[in-house]
């Protein structure tokens, strides 16, 4: 996978690579101008979709809340109204009294009346005594009720409260014969203040509509929805719509939203009837019921679908603009290359009689300037070659004359050997023989590439001349690793070196002297070391030999031997090859000699 992603992107980048220069900057002008704005409107819109969420997740939120508290204080007040019978007198003697008369009708129906009018939704306030006797007090616009419906729902769930206050959900009573209405109430039972018995139940049957008022407001600010659920999923109010089809609509939507509301406060987002909605809520710690606020997304996000329609306008417009400029630019800009383009298919197909008028003294101006100068640089440097050329002629005539003279030394010195052999002169046979292996490997071109053994071998035997010449006087050692003998190298590289070790060190020492050949890799290199313990040389003149080494160029006064190879070896290898001379007076000399090792890639100590 990341192969064919990578030969993809290289296929993308050959294709730009290869497009005209005039296309190229087009490309680059609107890349580098449409991708920052792109991106600065992206962000835009995204920080104002973000502020628009957050906002009106905060509205929501504080209104949600305020909306609970409201509908907290309001169940509170009717908690407490649910106490006033433990402190009536009146009310506790006549719940135990089984007889009704008309002072038990009297006190008990001023008691709810009181009750009833204490809060304006209350649709009606009922008092059951001890032997289940309903009294009750309603809204004038009711003509009967039916309390007999609810009293044994009445008695199971105040029983199940204890002494506590409990609130019943949403459910419908009958009012009137065919007439309901949609209340919850508040169901308490009364104890004796004296035995602690139960004496009654008091209940109050609020209606519904209650929440109106509250829920109103909060709808309108948010332009959502909000509905009041209990703790068991099922519908207290809903903003939008009401009655029983509202039940069956969302009886699933608001278990669902419950699963969600983990938190006492919180939002989240969810689908409702296929379109994504903020869902603001709160739960009450006084009733449990959790006030969730519905908004759809769409209400949220109108105000920033208009900014984002009108800043993606603005963008293409700008991004038309800087494609129009990179246009009229870019053409202006490649205009004078192509025309040395054009210039230079001529003097490709040999005509240099062609020159550039540059208009500008910009770089592309200095370009042509520098064309032209370029154009005039080889005419004369055509010349110079033909001039050159016709030297070297001449110098590679004289070169094969000058062979006549080591050909001819090369067989007198083997016709010397032979009489030598024949004579019973061994030594002199063995000298001859040497030095003719000395001019045969010498005849041939210098900058031919050999071996490291041919020119190990080629240093032995210029040493053995040296021993029958000087008996005891010098010895060689080569330590040479097995892995460097096969390394290519140029011809009469170690020769040179050696001769120039023994005649300006060794020679000049007192008693007999040593040089030896060693040889590292190191980071891609070859490294020879030439150390011989002659007289040395002190600092200046080292330091001397070293700047010249470094510069390419060696002095009359270190021989024409080392200035030879160096050369040599910086013209083959590069300047950052070739010899540097370590030493110290009177103790040793080492010369070493960096060559390219294509072998080995790693560094070795």
């Amino acid at each position: 996978m990341v192969s064919y992603i990578r030969r993809i992107l290289r296929n993308i980048w050959l294709f730009l690579a290869n497009l005209p220069m005039e296309r190229k900057l087009i490309v680059v002008f609107v890349f580098l101008v449409s991708i920052p704005i792109t991106y600065v409107s992206y962000l835009t819109s995204r920080s104002m979709f973000n502020t628009v969420v957050v906002n009106a997740t905060k509205s929501a939120g504080q209104m949600t809340s305020n909306a609970s508290d409201t509908i907290d204080r309001y169940i509170a007040d009717l908690k407490r109204y649910t106490a006033l019978p433990l402190y009536n007198r009146d009310v506790q003697f006549y719940l135990e009294q089984r007889i009704i008369d008309w002072d038990k009708n009297t006190k008990l129906d001023m008691f709810l009346s009181y009750l009833h009018h204490t809060k304006e939704e209350i649709l009606s306030v009922y008092l059951v005594d001890k032997y289940d006797a309903v009294f009750f007090d309603k809204d004038p616009g009711i003509n009967e009720l039916f309390p007999a419906d609810h009293l044994m729902d009445w008695k199971s769930l105040s029983e199940a409260a204890d002494v506590a206050p409990f609130i019943q959900g949403r459910h419908t009573i009958r009012v009137n014969t065919n007439e309901y209405k949609d209340v919850f109430s508040v169901i308490r039972t009364i104890n004796s203040v004296n035995t602690l018995k139960k004496i009654g139940i008091i209940v109050f049957d609020v209606d519904i509509n209650l929440f109106k008022g509250i829920i109103d407001p909060v709808n309108a600010v948010t332009q959502g929805n909000t509905l009041i659920v209990d703790n068991k999923g099922h519908l207290i109010y809903d903003g939008a719509v009401q009655g029983e089809s509202a039940d069956k609509k969302l009886s699933l939507n608001t278990q669902h939203l419950l699963e969600k509301a983990t938190q006492p406060e919180g939002h989240f987002q969810i689908d409702l009837e296929g379109q994504p909605n903020l869902v603001v809520y709160t739960v009450s710690k006084q009733t449990g019921w959790t006030t969730l606020v519905t908004i759809p997304r769409d209400r949220i996000l109108s105000p920033v679908e208009k900014n984002r329609n009108t800043l993606l306008v603005t963008t293409l417009i700008i991004v038309a603009f800087a494609l129009f400029v990179a246009t009229v630019i870019s053409h202006a800009l490649t205009k004078p290359l192509k025309s040395m383009v054009r210039l230079m298919k001529q003097v490709q197909h040999g005509n240099l009689d062609v020159w550039l008028h540059p208009k500008y003294n910009d770089e592309i101006g200095m370009l042509g300037s520098h064309f032209n100068r370029m154009i005039i640089r080889v005419k004369d440097l055509l010349q110079e070659v033909s001039l050159t050329e016709k030297r070297k002629q001449k110098a590679d005539m004289r070169a094969l004359q000058n062979q006549i003279n080591p050909h001819f030394i090369y067989n007198t010195l083997e016709s010397i050997r032979m009489l030598a052999e024949s004579s019973d002169d061994p030594r002199v046979a063995k000298l001859t023989y040497l030095l003719g292996l000395q001019m045969r490997y010498s005849i041939t071109r210098s900058d031919e590439t050999v071996t490291v053994k041919h020119e190990l071998d080629h240093v032995r035997n210029y040493f053995h001349l040296l021993q029958i010449r000087f008996p005891d006087k010098f010895e060689l050692e080569i330590q040479v690793p097995e892995e460097f003998l096969n390394l290519p190298i140029l011809k009469l590289v170690f020769q040179p070196i050696v001769e120039n070790a023994v005649f300006h060190g060794l020679d000049q020492k007192d008693g007999p002297g040593k040089l030896r050949i060693s040889a590292k890799a190191q980071k891609g290199q070859a490294i020879f070391y030439i150390d011989d313990n002659g007289v040395g040389m002190d600092a200046n003149t080292l330091r001397s030999l070293n700047s010249s080494l470094m510069d390419g160029a060696i002095g009359e006064k270190f021989g024409i031997g080392l200035r030879n190879v160096n050369e040599r070896i910086r013209l083959h290898y590069g300047s950052t090859f070739g010899l540097r001379v370590e030493s110290e007076l009177g103790v040793r000399t080492r010369v070493i000699l960096h060559i390219e090792d294509p072998s080995t890639n790693t560094s070795e100590e």
